[in-house]
């Protein structure tokens, strides 16, 4: 039997990516499983999506660490005991130190919305909406130690209409994100990545 691969996912927010992503798993019975969600903050609406899904959930607060590297360091620490092959990053809102990021180089992955190396950072939707283009995207990229600077490995155009609002913009990329990031998921346990 192949050995499934362990993945920890890190999100902040209510979860429909943690949900898309699981939901692949699951429907497309993926050589993997969610074996842990790590949030920042204990009012995060994915932890009740994890409840669901029995997926243990490990909460930091980074401000009860006397740093980030120590808060860091008990994630890795969790993260080393459920043997975790790879992280998914699922708008999880805190940029990573190398500490943790050397400590799994290559096997974690960042779903952004936006097309970079165009409109990096916290707010690219409402970058790229008061920017004035035409299209901007969603991309699924390697983290490295800098900010949206991995090597992009999925990418999706999202067009900004004349008349879109802000909300209606964001929809469209969220509803691209919950395709894209499962779909790149299965291509990336394809080519084994998580297990090199």
């Amino acid at each position: 039997m192949v050995k499934k691969v362990r993945l920890a996912v890190f999100a902040s927010g209510t979860g429909t990516n943690f949900q898309a992503l699981n939901d692949a798993i699951i429907q497309r019975n993926l050589n993997a499983e969610i074996v842990r969600l790590v949030v920042d903050h204990s009012k995060a609406g994915v932890l009740n999506l994890a409840k669901v899904f029995g997926v243990p959930t490990t909460t930091i607060i980074y401000s009860h660490y006397l740093d980030k590297t120590a808060a860091e360091q008990a994630i890795i620490d969790q993260l080393e005991s459920d043997q975790v092959d790879g992280i998914l990053l699922a708008g999880y809102m805190r940029i990573l130190t190398p500490l943790l990021i050397n400590r799994y180089l290559g096997k974690i992955i960042n779903l952004h919305p936006a097309m970079l190396p165009s409109f990096p950072g916290r707010h690219s939707i409402l970058d790229a909406f008061e920017a004035g283009v035409d299209k901007t995207g969603v991309t699924v990229h390697f983290v490295d130690n800098g900010i949206d600077t991995g090597e992009i490995i999925a990418q999706e155009v999202v067009p900004i209409k004349k008349d879109d609002t802000l909300e209606q913009l964001e929809t469209r990329i969220h509803h691209v994100e919950h395709v894209l990031y499962p779909n790149t998921l299965e291509k990336l346990l394809k080519e084994g990545v998580f297990l090199k």
